[in-house]
């Protein structure tokens, strides 16, 4: 049974840094590419970013770019999400998602697992 778990999620003032985390199980993790999505109040569930198998190639949101960096972490089963310069409107339900032999796409549709999500809320 696959299963994603977040964590690190929290209230912060503008301007901090968190890092959230999500540790995967049931998965063989070496063959998934990881992505990190969003989903504000009232609103869809957007990209923020994503990273290759291997770890070595990522993306991102041009919302997020030089703010924030994903790392994957193939012997822990983990792939991390550091936030830093956080602004309220970074204020979401952050997801990770694994898509088996992706390349680390936009696309949410590409994604076969979802984790249940942690809440990111930035103060102003």
């Amino acid at each position: 049974q696959v299963q994603l778990v977040e964590s690190g999620g929290g209230l912060v003032q503008a301007g901090n840094s968190l890092r959230l985390s999500c540790v995967a199980s049931g998965v063989t993790f070496s063959r998934y590419a990881m992505g990190w999505f969003r989903q504000a109040p009232g609103k869809g569930r957007d990209f923020v970013a994503a990273v290759t198998r291997t770890g070595g190639s990522t993306n991102y949101a041009d919302s997020v770019k030089g703010r924030f960096t994903i790392s994957k972490d193939n012997a822990k089963n983990t792939v991390y999400l550091q936030m830093n310069s956080l602004r309220p409107e970074d204020t979401a339900v952050y997801f990770c998602a694994a898509d088996l032999w992706g390349t680390g796409v936009q696309s949410q549709h590409a994604y076969e697992y979802w984790g249940q999500g942690t809440q990111v809320t930035v103060s102003s």
